[in-house]
C-alpha cells in the first residue's frame, strides 16, 4: 500500500513535468522545421493542457482499466471547475471580459452534450470515438477562425501560448524522446498504484480515477490559473479550465472509445456526469448569467464552487 502510495505521488510529479518537456520540445521542433506559430499553438501546445489526462486515459485504456481512464475526464472536469476556479477566486476575483469566452461557454456545452449523447446508451464504442475524434477537429478548426479574427484575445493566448524556450533541433528531439519515455512510464506507475490503492481500500477504479489522479493531473490548470490571477490576467484563468475542460471531453474521453470500447460504469451517467454538468452551469451562472455587464467570479462564489467540490468528494467517500 506504502509502495502504491508512493508510485502514484511520484508518478504524477514525472508525468506533470514530462508532459511541460514534452510539449517544449515538440513546438522547438516545429518551430525549427518553419511550422506557422499559430498552428503550433493550436495542436501541440494547446493539446499540453490536457497531455496528463490523455496519457493517462491511453495508458489506463491499453491495461484494460476503462472506469478509470473516463472517470480521470469527468473527474478532471470537476476540479477544474470546482477546486482550480473556486480555489483561484477565493485568491483573486476573476473578471471575465473576453467575449470569445462568450461564446467558449455554448462551445464546452456543445461539447458536453455530445459526449452525453454518445455515452447514453452505457457504453463507449469505436464509433463514438469517430465522433469525439471529429468533435476535436471541428474545434481546432473553429479556434483556428477565431485566432484570425481576434489574435490578442486572452483565451486564445491561454490555449496557444508558445513556450519561450528555443533549443536546436538535435536536443529538442533528444527531450522529445526522453518525455515521450518519462510520460508513458509515468503513466504507467499511475495507473498500477492507483490500481493497487483502489483493490487494497477495497474501491472501484473508478473511485480512483475520480479522485487522486484526476486531481493529480489537474495541477497544471491549478497552478496555470492561479498564476495567471495574481498576474492580473483573470481571463486566462478562466480561458485555461475551459480549454481543457473542452480538450478532456473530446480528445480525452476518445482514448478509452478507440482503444478499450466497451460498457462503463453505470455511476458515471447517473452520478458523475450530472455532476458535472451541474458545476458547468454554474460556472456559466456566476460568471456571466448573473450580470449584465463583464462577469466577475467574487471570492464568496470561489467559496462556493470549492464548498460544492468538497461536497461531491464527501459524497464519494461516503457511496465508497
Amino acid at each position: 500500500m506504502l509502495l502504491a502510495i508512493a508510485a502514484l505521488i511520484v508518478g504524477i510529479a514525472l508525468l506533470l513535468w514530462s508532459a511541460d518537456r514534452f510539449v517544449d520540445a515538440a513546438a522547438a521542433i516545429a518551430r525549427n522545421l518553419r511550422v506557422p506559430s499559430m498552428l503550433i499553438g493550436l495542436t501541440i501546445v494547446s493539446l499540453g493542457t490536457s497531455l496528463p489526462e490523455m496519457v493517462v486515459g491511453a495508458i489506463a485504456s491499453l491495461a484494460g482499466n476503462r472506469d478509470l481512464a473516463i472517470g480521470n475526464v469527468f473527474g478532471s472536469n470537476i476540479a477544474n471547475i470546482g477546486l482550480v476556479l473556486g480555489v483561484t477566486a477565493l485568491i483573486v476575483p476573476l473578471v471575465v471580459k473576453s467575449i470569445v469566452l462568450r461564446r467558449e461557454m455554448p462551445a464546452l456545452a456543445l461539447s458536453t452534450l455530445l459526449a452525453l449523447l454518445l455515452m447514453l446508451d452505457g457504453s463507449l464504442t469505436r464509433l463514438d470515438g469517430v465522433a469525439l475524434t471529429a468533435g476535436f477537429i471541428i474545434m481546432l478548426f473553429w479556434l483556428a477562425r477565431i485566432a484570425k479574427r481576434n489574435q490578442h484575445d486572452p483565451l486564445l493566448e491561454s490555449l496557444t501560448e508558445s513556450p519561450t524556450e528555443t533549443m536546436p533541433t538535435g536536443r529538442a528531439a533528444i527531450w522529445f524522446i526522453i518525455a515521450l519515455a518519462l510520460l508513458i512510464g509515468s503513466s504507467r506507475i499511475i495507473v498500477w498504484g492507483a490500481v493497487i490503492i483502489a483493490q487494497q481500500l477495497g474501491i472501484s477504479d473508478l473511485m480512483i480515477g475520480l479522485t487522486i489522479v484526476a486531481i493529480g493531473t489537474s495541477l497544471p490548470e491549478l497552478i496555470a490559473s492561479v498564476v495567471s490571477a495574481l498576474k492580473q490576467e483573470t481571463d486566462l484563468a478562466i480561458g485555461n479550465v475551459i480549454g481543457s475542460n473542452m480538450f478532456n471531453l473530446l480528445a480525452v474521453l476518445a482514448m478509452p472509445a478507440w482503444i478499450d470500447p466497451g460498457a462503463f460504469s453505470r455511476d458515471i451517467l447517473w452520478r458523475d456526469f450530472p455532476v458535472m454538468l451541474a458545476f458547468t452551469l454554474l460556472l456559466f451562472l456566476v460568471a456571466f448569467a448573473l450580470r449584465r455587464q463583464d462577469g466577475i467570479i467574487q471570492r464568496i462564489e470561489g467559496a462556493l464552487l470549492s464548498g460544492c467540490f468538497i461536497a461531491y468528494l464527501t459524497l464519494l467517500y461516503a457511496q465508497s
